[in-house]
């Protein structure tokens, strides 16, 4: 029988811009072994204090859009207490409490539970810092 609780860790490279990095895939590659057809739960962490996880819609101009709300919500200026990195960078680290560094996610059958135009998406500001991990545990 499969154990109830697998996890692991990816490395991502998210390079020297603002991104929103789709891990839809990652997650489905990763439950194919973990679920084992079973009903449980995903949960995705981003063990970062200036990443977060999203569920969006990809492709479409949502992910740009996200970007673009979040320069609006939060300037990269100097207005920022934290002022380490780059100029604004301080920003980076309001970005979580907007966009939560976690989501668990239903799986059924061993499939993610998605809406037909959810993702499952890397949110990451910080221009300063492109490795990444992302921790995805299954528990089921």
């Amino acid at each position: 029988m499969p154990s109830p609780f697998t996890t692991t860790v990816l490395h991502l490279t998210t390079g020297s811009t603002e991104t929103v990095t789709d891990l839809t895939s990652d997650c489905e590659q990763f439950l194919s072994s973990a679920a084992a057809g079973r009903d449980g739960l995903l949960n995705i962490f981003v063990p970062h204090a200036t990443a977060g996880i999203a569920v969006l819609e990809t492709g479409a101009g949502s992910d740009d859009d996200l970007l673009s709300t979040l320069h609006t919500l939060l300037p990269a200026d100097d207005r920022w207490q934290h002022r380490h990195g780059s100029p604004g960078h301080g920003r980076d680290h309001v970005v979580p409490a907007l966009v939560p560094p976690h989501a668990t996610l239903p799986v059924i059958a061993g499939r993610l539970e998605l809406g037909t135009w959810q993702s499952v998406c890397l949110v990451d500001t910080n221009v300063s810092n492109a490795n990444r991990q992302v921790r995805l545990s299954f528990l089921g």
